[in-house]
């Protein structure tokens, strides 16, 4: 059963466990102005090693060499294979998009689509659908690949996309084929995988690991490579050896 969507007072919204039960502002349609919201619309951006579980928004940067030696210390977990043929890849595969019932991850099943949650999440001033506390109409994103601040409407939605960190097609070819559906559901859906980007960037992007492709923002590359290794730790799913050693030079000596 769905949880029914409500407002909650200010006091409780500062957690992710209210945000997960299905919490968000008022559903008046009126601009958040940061007094109330789910955690994302008012907050900085996190860094990666602060947000195991994707719950936090944005991505910040790396910057001191303690944060950068724990970020290497987790890309060399990451197990490395030879990347497989795309054969059989489809979308649907992984679940219908932005589903709310994918099993195992936050956020789910609390009345509100994936996509909607992540915009919460990360958006700031965000507007709603007159009388939803889940569709967001308007928002302004802070996005973490480029750098620049989008002012989104849903009218031009495509100018901000949900980019999958660990791109679905890429889990396919490393063994996200033999899963189950149930766990490809769980990476499609899950928070940690999930950032609201630059639409641009994201197509630019496509299905390329951090060998091919890095956000434009040299600044935030060793924050994605952790994200990026994240994902690939929590699914036991392995990255190429050139997307490794990619990820590794991102976060490598000052």
């Amino acid at each position: 059963m769905r949880t029914p969507r409500r407002v909650l007072p200010a006091v409780l919204l500062a957690g992710a466990a209210t945000f997960a039960a299905g919490c968000g502002p008022g559903a008046d349609g009126g601009a958040d102005d940061g007094a109330s919201g789910p955690p994302g619309s008012s907050s900085s951006a996190v860094r990666p090693l602060d947000n195991p579980d994707g719950t936090k928004p944005g991505l910040a940067p790396l910057t001191s060499e303690g944060e950068r030696a724990e970020a290497r210390r987790l890309l060399e977990r990451v197990a490395v294979k030879g990347r497989g043929p795309k054969t059989g890849y489809d979308r649907d595969e992984f679940g219908y998009a932005w589903m709310d019932t994918a099993d195992g991850v936050p956020l789910a099943r609390n009345g509100c689509d994936t996509r909607n949650d992540l915009l919460r999440r990360d958006g700031r001033r965000l507007r709603f659908r007159d009388g939803s506390d889940c569709v967001v109409m308007a928002m302004t994103l802070a996005d973490p690949y480029t750098g620049r601040t989008i002012e989104w409407r849903k009218q031009d939605a495509a100018e901000v996309q949900i980019d999958h960190v660990v791109p679905l097609s890429y889990s396919w070819q490393m063994g996200a084929s033999r899963w189950p559906e149930s766990k490809r559901e769980q990476l499609a859906n899950d928070p940690l995988n999930l950032l609201p980007v630059e639409g641009r960037a994201n197509s630019a992007k496509g299905d390329s690991g951090p060998a091919s492709w890095l956000p434009p923002d040299k600044g935030i590359r060793c924050a994605y490579a952790v994200r990026f290794s994240q994902v690939a730790v929590k699914y036991a799913l392995p990255v190429t050896a050139a997307d490794k050693e990619a990820m590794l030079r991102q976060c490598g000596e000052g």
